[in-house]
């Protein structure tokens, strides 16, 4: 009977050593945080087979396979988003319409509300007035903006910043996109030093563009800095799943990359959208 309950006790005190060296190592590494960036494509009348009531679970069911902590969308409208959260009730979104109301493209803001709360957000415009709603220059046919928000961790009450835009898609448009970018380097050189920014969009650009080297120059470019990505390099492919342009960037700064994906989730070679989305994971600093 005594040795019974040695060997018990024994096998206990192993357990309890080994639970401890889990949570050691667990407290030693540094979370993480999943960023996606996903032109989600608007609703428009003559998509036939790609419409949104035709593609909308599929959409719905790669954010959920993705799990990201936060992910920044373009073209979205207001029911898209409502639908999405309502697939998907982890999530909470927020954003006001390009033109400063809720019956256009939002860039919506989608994030874990039992991972993250948002401490502050809010918008501006990609113009020479960003306060004024709806603003439109630099001869862009539609408003252009961004929608930001300051985010805390619940679990450690880390933060970081997280931006999301549409840059014009003409190629006219070059340099209104260039002036997009340095707009935001503008801002993004405001904010309190120390704390991480995460950048999401569709720049409609491509790199070694003027919009580029304008964020380059502050920011890391997830796909070029990673040292694991996987999916193709390209991400506009138009619902043809063969891409051919790497539009949608994911940019960051005060966080290390561990991996970038492009996703390219499919059902019968139907897409959930025209654009794939860019998923990076970071790794926060050591406290």
């Amino acid at each position: 009977m005594l040795k019974t309950r040695a060997i018990a006790m024994f096998r206990g005190l192993l357990a309890g050593l080994a639970l401890v060296a889990v949570t050691a190592s667990a407290a030693g590494t540094p979370p993480t945080l999943r960023v996606m960036s996903f032109n989600v494509r608007l609703m428009p009348a003559d998509d036939g087979v790609n419409r949104w009531e035709a593609r909308r679970d599929l959409l719905v069911q790669t954010i959920r396979r993705a799990d990201a902590d936060v992910f920044g969308t373009q073209e979205l409208f207001k029911e898209q988003g409502d639908y999405i959260v309502a697939g998907l009730p982890q999530y909470a979104w927020f954003g006001r319409g390009r033109r400063g109301d809720d019956g256009d493209e939002h860039m919506g803001v989608f994030y874990r509300k039992d991972r993250l709360r948002v401490v502050e957000s809010g918008d501006f415009w990609l113009s020479d007035t960003p306060e004024v709603a709806g603003s439109i220059t630099w001869g862009n046919l539609f408003p252009r903006m961004v929608t930001w928000a300051l985010f805390e961790r619940k679990s450690d009450g880390r933060r970081f910043y997280f931006f999301n835009t549409h840059f014009p898609y003409r190629e006219q448009d070059g340099e209104a996109r260039t002036r997009a970018a340095a707009l935001i380097a503008q801002r993004l050189a405001k904010l309190p030093q120390g704390v991480p920014v995460v950048v999401t969009g569709d720049f409609n650009d491509v790199p070694d563009s003027g919009a580029y080297r304008a964020l380059a120059a502050t920011l890391q470019d997830a796909w070029t800095t990673a040292p694991r990505r996987s999916g193709p390099e390209a991400t506009f492919h138009d619902f043809t799943g063969k891409a051919d342009r790497r539009i949608d960037w994911v940019w960051s700064k005060g966080l290390q990359v561990r991996r970038v994906q492009t996703i390219t989730d499919q059902r019968d070679g139907r897409y959930p959208s025209d654009h794939f989305p860019v998923l990076a994971e970071y790794r926060w600093p050591a406290l």
